[in-house]
């Protein structure tokens, strides 16, 4: 397999688990209205993804052994994905989805800043221009209706795009431990921390509660367990900064799928700094695919 053809896969496999993402967080919110909080969402959710990781890697005959120097890595990316499964699902019990995704996706911003440090990539003046476009673009969508959005929800979107970036870094960097490997060990590390995250903040309910919601509720941890599994195995084959911004794709399809399914609606000075949002990202995805062209095409091993 060649470069080029290893990582369009890549891509491919990122705009599927982001679509999956979109439409999981509507439902959450959906979820959410009849009293299934996210924390709750995700805590059972985990239960769910460790017994079919554990059935896969029977039927499959997979290894579930991690990579020894790859510990700390495992380690950090557990408590990461923990961290924005909770905080993007419970945003969206103070927020609309569409805000809640567009404060989410401030992460690709925030790797492409941080990629000088950690992937050593140059900051040019480009994606200077890039990064403050999409950082207007998101004032413009919060700015308008600050008033009547709850605090709490913006702080919870945005403490999942943070945590969001520092998952994508690591998981780039996590490439000698399997997939199936990989999902288990993280949702390993993924069940104590919701778990006494939910316990802190008094949101652990017992499993009842999912039947409030079950069709939401399904569709939401589909969503979330067809997403990681896809979104893990795209971060194998693109870099953090890639994967990052093609994930664009998730505000896109979360905003429409939450018109027609919620009735959610936007202003049109909201929409215009989702556009710029939008606008940015996917120059910063034209910039990465020059990149790519202009590298030598050399072949990588399946």
């Amino acid at each position: 397999m060649t470069r080029s053809s290893h990582h369009a896969t890549g891509l491919l496999f990122a705009v599927s688990s982001a679509s999956l993402y979109g439409l999981n967080i509507v439902f959450a919110r959906m979820a959410s209205f009849a009293g299934a909080n996210g924390s709750a969402i995700v805590v059972y959710r985990v239960f769910l993804m460790l017994a079919l990781v554990a059935i896969v890697a029977f039927a499959a005959r997979r290894s579930l052994a991690m990579a020894r120097e790859e510990r700390g890595k495992m380690l950090l990316l557990g408590i990461s994905t923990a961290f924005v499964g909770i905080c993007y699902l419970s945003s969206v019990a103070f927020i609309p989805v569409a805000v809640a995704a567009v404060v989410f996706y401030t992460f690709p911003i925030l790797i492409v800043l941080a990629s000088p440090f950690v992937e050593k990539t140059p900051l040019t003046p480009l994606l200077i221009g890039v990064v403050v476009v999409a950082t207007f673009g998101v004032c413009l969508v919060v700015g308008p209706a600050f008033s009547g959005l709850d605090w709490r929800g913006l702080a919870l979107a945005f403490a999942a795009s943070v945590a969001t970036a520092i998952q994508f870094f690591v998981a780039a960097r996590c490439t000698r431990t399997g997939v199936v490997a990989k999902v288990f060990w993280i949702h390993l590390i993924v069940l104590p921390t919701s778990i006494l995250i939910s316990l802190v903040t008094g949101q652990l309910a017992p499993p009842s509660i999912l039947a409030l919601a079950p069709f939401a509720v399904a569709m939401t941890i589909g969503g979330y367990v067809f997403g990681f599994v896809l979104q893990f195995l795209a971060l194998g084959r693109i870099t953090a900064v890639a994967a990052g911004i093609i994930y664009c794709t998730e505000p896109v399809v979360a905003s429409v799928a939450s018109a027609f399914i919620l009735g959610e609606a936007l202003s049109p000075v909201q929409v215009a700094g989702g556009c710029l949002v939008l606008a940015a990202i996917m120059t910063n995805v034209l910039l990465e695919q020059r990149r790519l062209k202009d590298a030598p095409l050399i072949p990588i091993a399946d």
